[in-house]
């Protein structure tokens, strides 16, 4: 069954309480046994209890979701009992540890791999006929530490991870792969062969690889090898991504000190756990849980029907899912969600962004998708926006101007392909930058458009602001500031254009950051003057047209109307607006007279 089939229980649970359930009739005198009636006999079943068919179904896929959920948690907390009193029973397993020992790793820090490994290593099930734990230490070199077939009890395994000595030279990442699926995981080392025993790699490394580990990492997995990739400080993300099996949200960690990593202990014990104990548990379920939630789908398949949806103006059902759409004259936003009135005006934008050290690899890339996620909201085109990249720490550095790239996703693209500089914050020079290079028309900057800096960091400028942002904001660039984690709210508010509620935001944390891409709206509707007809966001092209032909013949005049929300509108001839389910027709007559009066 495919993934969008299966209802996501928070959004099962909001339709289920806006479901207006009328008042429960009286219970009956003798229990309702539903037990082997299948969805459509338990709705049949409460129909002749007097319920409504809309309350029964809801009622019951309700019931339904808490028996999976219940299910799956008594297999859960089943586990969590017996890791707790140390019975855990793991289906047997080929585990090899492959540690980072480089230069970059401290002795200290070596030594909680070291204590991380012993703790995963107390919750497994160890012996020739149940999980056997290998160790491959690298750094330039590869070091088969202990093989697979090196150690039959708990004890004698823990003994010698506790005499493991650290390399410290280099990070030959994708080479230690290569010898763990050449040596490590061969029968003569002592890996198994049978199709029942898994094969597995939990590799902990703390840099960027001086070798090349795509192809080597691919060939792994491909050979049956399941990979986990914990990543520590400054480690590449991308370097993990390439390494660790999919799901990567299930096969990728990361922790930011040596410190920290004993708290991924509880999820690899979980992993291997109840693996025998819950296997054929979890199977049963599984086969449940799909065919229930099939049935819960047909309760919840029309999500605009009930609701459950954030679309602006209209919502269309689609199978287990909807799609948003706009009124007449609106465009639908880049969310996919929330319409527009107005055009998107010709627009320069220029990021300013903070690649310091505090801010860290896994965090920039955080910051290249909150910059992505604000170019899906842009009109971006060779008319309409173009949008320039500035990075900057101790120094500044353009990635590139305004205009080279003219469609979302060559730009996208541009901002993905961006490196981390790392050191100071310099965040007074960027902005001095941004003023004198980036909206200068030798930059890619257009005369008479309208210029939005977007400047981001996350801590104190080293560097004085004050000048810089005044001379933005006295040159009529519109500047937004944000800022993350240790970012100073003053500074953030001095670089603020007014008013400065629209044009600052804050967020403690990274992960957070897409929040306030949400809320930051570049493109705003110019305003109207309610004399001035063509400043009419909302005429539709046939009276645009009209108009024109009138304006070579006639004299027009400009009558206001008021309507709905106190709008303003300009209307020369006869104009239909259609709102809603109703239309609004004003008849101007002023037009007709005064050509009777030139005739």
């Amino acid at each position: 069954m495919e993934a969008s089939h299966i209802i996501p229980v928070h959004k099962f649970l909001r339709v289920f309480f806006r479901a207006g359930i009328p008042p429960i009739p009286p219970p009956p005198k003798q229990p309702v046994h539903l037990r082997g009636d299948g969805f459509e006999g338990g709705v049949s079943k409460l129909k002749s209890l007097g319920l409504t068919p809309r309350y029964s179904m809801t009622l019951l896929g309700f019931v339904m979701l808490l028996c999976i959920l219940g299910a799956q948690a008594t297999v859960d907390l089943r586990n969590a009992a017996a890791m707790a009193a140390g019975l855990c029973s793991t289906k047997p397993t080929d585990v090899v540890f492959i540690i980072d020992s480089s230069r970059s790793v401290r002795p200290s820090e070596f030594e909680q791999v070291k204590v991380f490994m012993t703790k995963v290593i107390d919750g497994l099930t160890i012996g020739p006929d149940a999980t056997r734990v290998g160790v491959v230490n690298y750094a330039s070199r590869v070091k088969n530490e202990v093989s697979l077939k090196s150690h039959k009890t708990k004890a004698a395994l823990v003994k010698a991870v506790s005499k493991i000595e650290p390399l410290s030279t280099g990070t030959m990442t994708g080479l230690a792969i290569q010898f763990a699926m050449n040596v490590a995981f061969t029968e003569a080392e002592g890996a198994r062969k049978s199709p029942g025993i898994s094969k597995v790699a939990i590799i902990v490394t703390d840099g960027r690889p001086q070798d090349n580990i795509r192809d080597i990492a691919a060939r792994a997995r491909e050979a049956g090898i399941e990979i986990f990739a914990i990543g520590v400080g400054r480690v590449d993300m991308t370097t993990l991504r390439q390494m660790a099996s999919e799901p990567l949200e299930d096969h990728v960690d990361y922790v930011e000190s040596y410190s920290l990593i004993e708290k991924l202990t509880k999820k690899f014990q979980e992993a291997f756990c109840g693996k025998r104990r819950g296997e054929e548990e979890r199977e049963g379920i599984e086969v449940w849980r799909l065919t229930m939630a099939a049935d819960i789908k047909a309760v919840v398949s029309d999500l605009c029907a009930t609701g459950d949806h954030d679309c602006e103006h209209i919502c269309i059902s689609t199978p287990g899912s909807f799609k948003c759409a706009c009124r007449e004259g609106f465009t639908l936003q880049g969310d996919g969600r929330s319409c527009s009135a107005c055009s998107n005006a010709a627009t320069d934008v220029v990021f300013v962004i903070d690649g310091s050290k505090s801010v860290r690899p896994e965090n920039f890339e955080l910051v290249k998708k909150w910059i992505n996620q604000i170019i899906d909201k842009l009109d971006v085109s060779e008319t309409n926006t173009h949008v320039g990249l500035v990075q900057y720490s101790s120094t500044v550095k353009q990635e590139f101007p305004l205009g080279r790239y003219n469609n979302k996703k060559a730009l996208k693209d541009a901002v993905k392909k961006m490196d981390y500089m790392e050191r100071g914050t310099m965040t007074g020079h960027a902005i001095s930058f941004m003023v004198d290079n980036s909206f200068s028309p030798n930059q890619g900057a257009r005369p008479g458009v309208e210029k939005v800096g977007i400047v981001f960091t996350d801590g104190r400028s080293q560097d004085y602001i004050g000048d810089a942002a005044r001379k933005a904001k006295e040159n009529g660039f519109k500047m937004y500031a944000v800022g993350v984690g240790n970012a100073v709210e003053d500074e953030l508010r001095e670089i603020a254009s007014e008013p400065v509620a629209d044009h600052y935001f804050y967020t403690a944390d990274f992960k957070t950051m897409n929040q306030i891409a949400k809320k930051l709206q570049i493109n705003v509707c110019q305003e109207e003057d309610p004399c001035e007809c063509n400043s009419v966001v909302k005429f539709q092209k046939k009276v645009e047209e009209a108009l024109q032909a009138l304006t070579k013949k006639y004299i027009l005049s400009c009558v206001q109307v008021q309507f709905l929300h106190s709008i303003s509108i300009c209307y020369s001839t006869f104009i239909t607006i259609v709102h809603g389910d109703g239309a609004l027709t004003v008849m101007v007559t002023m037009v007709y007279l005064t050509t009777l009066a030139l005739n």
